[in-house]
């Protein structure tokens, strides 16, 4: 039986996390299910795809669930995808699979299950996590085919969810805010690649935003108590921390906004 990684914005204040359990483990009694995350920001459809698409590479090979559905209930489409490395990824298509997708080779196949015969025999408008997807996911842990699943539908349709390139010139990288952590952690749309490509090498002085220097480093601990520090984090992007505080709040910054990387003189 094929692993479950989950992550939603359900929370757990509520019932709704241990409800698709349950309906999981009706369906497929001791499957292994992974939760990623469920207390992602209410509707962020950009953060949730962002975080899925920095967890894929550490999950094991198998099924991902993933709902984060403001149109819950609306003609946006419910859809299970296979992905080129062999993960079936299942979820509203709204944006929330495409960064996933992409990171694990592209969408091979993709079917569209609102009326998937897995369904259960009332599906809610408003709670298809519960009817629909987890449902879908737990046949397909269970090895269905996908194309017992729904209805065939070509991959090029799947809507994407794509993030400006970094832009990238002598001395600074310019990049788009991807994530903001619960440490304040900021991470960037760039990789070292990039901070290398401009001139920028670990050890450098670094200015943020035209307004704060910090250091280009490894760890957090290479900054001073107060400080800035820009590093590759765990998950291979650049990013901005600030030993002992927010980065966030120091260089005002949000998921969405953009902050540029220069170099300076100590």
């Amino acid at each position: 039986m094929l692993p479950i990684s989950f992550l939603s914005d359900y929370g757990h204040r509520d019932e709704w996390v241990g409800v698709c359990h349950g309906v999981i483990q009706r369906i497929a009694p001791g499957a292994m299910v992974i939760d990623i995350a469920h207390e992602l920001p209410p509707t962020d459809i950009r953060h949730a795809a962002l975080m899925l698409e920095n967890a894929l590479p550490f999950l094991p090979a198998g099924v991902v669930l993933a709902v984060v559905d403001p149109g819950v209930g609306t003609d946006r489409r419910a859809v299970a995808l296979r992905s080129a490395d062999g993960r079936l990824l299942v979820g509203p298509d709204n944006g929330l699979l495409w960064p996933a997708a992409q990171a694990a080779g592209g969408i091979e196949v993709a079917v569209e299950v609102s009326a998937s015969r897995f369904r259960l025999d009332r599906v809610s408008p408003t709670f298809h996590g519960r009817d629909l997807f987890a449902p879908v996911a737990a046949h397909l842990a269970l090895g269905a085919a996908l194309d017992d699943a729904g209805a065939a539908i070509e991959p090029a349709t799947i809507t994407p969810l794509e993030i400006a390139s970094p832009s990238v010139a002598a001395r600074t990288v310019r990049a788009a805010v991807r994530l903001v952590d619960r440490f304040g952690n900021v991470q960037l749309q760039a990789r070292a690649g990039d901070m290398e490509s401009a001139g920028l090498r670990p050890g450098a002085c670094v200015e943020l935003a035209g307004r704060s220097q910090g250091v280009y480093g490894r760890t957090f601990a290479e900054a001073p108590p107060g400080e800035a520090v820009v590093y590759e984090d765990s998950s291979g992007w650049i990013a901005v921390a600030v030993n002992g505080g927010s980065a966030a709040a120091v260089l005002d910054v949000r998921a969405g906004s953009s902050l540029s990387v220069a170099g300076c003189e100590p």
